[in-house]
C-alpha cells in the first residue's frame, strides 16, 4: 500500500530563526578620514574643517556612515564630533569603526531588543546560512539570550540541525 507523504519537519514544531533578518536594511557607506588629512597622515585642524563644510554630505541620506581612518594617523577625537555634527542631520545612522564592527554592534543592540517570550518552551533552529555577513558575536548572542526559555536550541536547517542546548528534563 502507498502511504502518503508526510512532511516531517513541517509537522516537527520546530520554529526557525533567521538571523539575517535582523539585518539593517540601509546600505553602508564608508567615510575614510585620511582622505581629510594632508599627506594622508597629518590633520591640520583649519583644512580639516573647510574640506568638511565643503563636502557633499548629501550622498550619505539615508544610509549608515561608517566613520574610520584607514593610515596609522594620530586622529584627535574631536574630529570624529566633527564629522559626527555634519552627518548625523542627513544620515540614517553613524558608527565609528569599519562593516565589520557596525554588524557586531548592530545585531548585538537588535537581540537585546528581541522579546523572548514567544519561544518559551519552543524548539527552535537557529538558520545557519545566510545572504549577508551575519556576525559570530549574533549567534553566540542569540543562545545566550534564548537558552534560559527554550526547550532546544539547534543549528542548520531544519532537515539537517546541529544540536546545541537541550532544556534539561
Amino acid at each position: 500500500m502507498d502511504q502518503p507523504l508526510v512532511n516531517r519537519v513541517a509537522s516537527s514544531g520546530l520554529i526557525t530563526l533567521k538571523l539575517e533578518e535582523f539585518f539593517p536594511p540601509q546600505p553602508l557607506v564608508h567615510f575614510d578620514l585620511k582622505d581629510f588629512l594632508f599627506m594622508e597622515l597629518i590633520l591640520k585642524e583649519k583644512d580639516f574643517r573647510e574640506a568638511l563644510k565643503d563636502h557633499d554630505w548629501d550622498q550619505y541620506a539615508g544610509k549608515i556612515l561608517l566613520v574610520y581612518c584607514s593610515t596609522d594617523a594620530i586622529i584627535p577625537l574631536w574630529a570624529y564630533m566633527l564629522v559626527a555634527a555634519y552627518a548625523t542631520p542627513v544620515v540614517h545612522d553613524i558608527f565609528q569603526g569599519e562593516a565589520d564592527d557596525f554588524y557586531r554592534a548592530y545585531f548585538l543592540r537588535q537581540l537585546d531588543q528581541l522579546d523572548t517570550e514567544p519561544y518559551r518552551d519552543q524548539r527552535l533552529v537557529i538558520k545557519g546560512c545566510s545572504d549577508h555577513p551575519v556576525p559570530a558575536a549574533a549567534y553566540l548572542e542569540i543562545t545566550r539570550r534564548l537558552q534560559p526559555v527554550v526547550k532546544s536550541i539547534m543549528y542548520g536547517e531544519p532537515c539537517s540541525t546541529v544540536p546545541v542546548y537541550k532544556q534539561p528534563r
